[in-house]
């Protein structure tokens, strides 16, 4: 038995079990401590970025979005899926809020990174913190976006509803509080192009196979 913390949790097999637009379901044996065999099921999904905007106001920028799969409108930070391989994850930022707000930013830097759901999911967030804000053009939004309804508040309002539970969107309250956190402890931000070694990319290297394959 090897102690606790140095284990290998080698893969012995994979399978895909299911693959859509956005996500896939991939079912792996992997060996335990001990050697016992288990199956993890996981989800591969698109890395995402989301952007906690602060105007000239020191408002936060928040969009109130309906999500299909809860069935109610939600309290959000700006974001949006890494759904093209190489896409980089700041010009990915800054297409989102230009889509979902009609802004754009002069001042960008990384807040904070997030595993979301890492008991199933490699799913990632990278949320950026982009100040002195600007207007640009917006496409015509689409589907869901076309119903978007943009909220600026001050950010300790934000936080406040966070700790309430009226804003209980995962990425805007990480966002909201990290942003208060960082402001009140002084810290000092990543650079906008720093280094994002959690960002997964294992559905898009698989489709990207299978497209060379055909």
């Amino acid at each position: 038995m090897t102690s606790p913390g140095s284990h290998e949790f080698d893969t012995l097999s994979s399978r895909i079990a299911y693959s859509g637009a956005i996500l896939a379901l991939r079912l792996d044996q992997v060996v335990m401590p001990g050697g016992r065999i288990a199956e993890r099921e996981v989800i591969e999904h698109h890395a995402a970025v989301a952007v906690a905007a602060v105007d000239s106001d020191d408002n936060l920028v928040l969009i109130n979005q309906y999500r299909h799969p809860v069935g109610r409108r939600l309290l959000e930070l700006p974001a949006g899926l890494l759904d093209k391989q190489g896409e980089d994850p700041l010009e990915a930022a800054k297409r989102e809020l230009a889509e979902e707000t009609g802004l754009a930013a002069r001042e960008w830097s990384v807040l904070v990174d997030i595993a979301l759901s890492p008991g199933f999911t490699d799913e990632a967030l990278r949320i950026y913190l982009a100040s002195d804000l600007y207007e640009t053009d917006r496409p015509d939004p689409e589907l869901e976006e076309a119903d978007i309804q943009l909220v600026r508040m001050p950010l300790a309002e934000a936080v406040r509803q966070a700790l309430t539970g009226e804003i209980t969107n995962a990425t805007a309250v990480a966002g909201v509080t990290a942003l208060m956190t960082a402001r009140a402890t002084e810290a000092v931000l990543r650079p906008a192009y720093a280094p994002w070694p959690g960002m997964p990319t294992a559905f898009l290297d698989r489709k990207a196979a299978e497209q060379g394959e055909d």
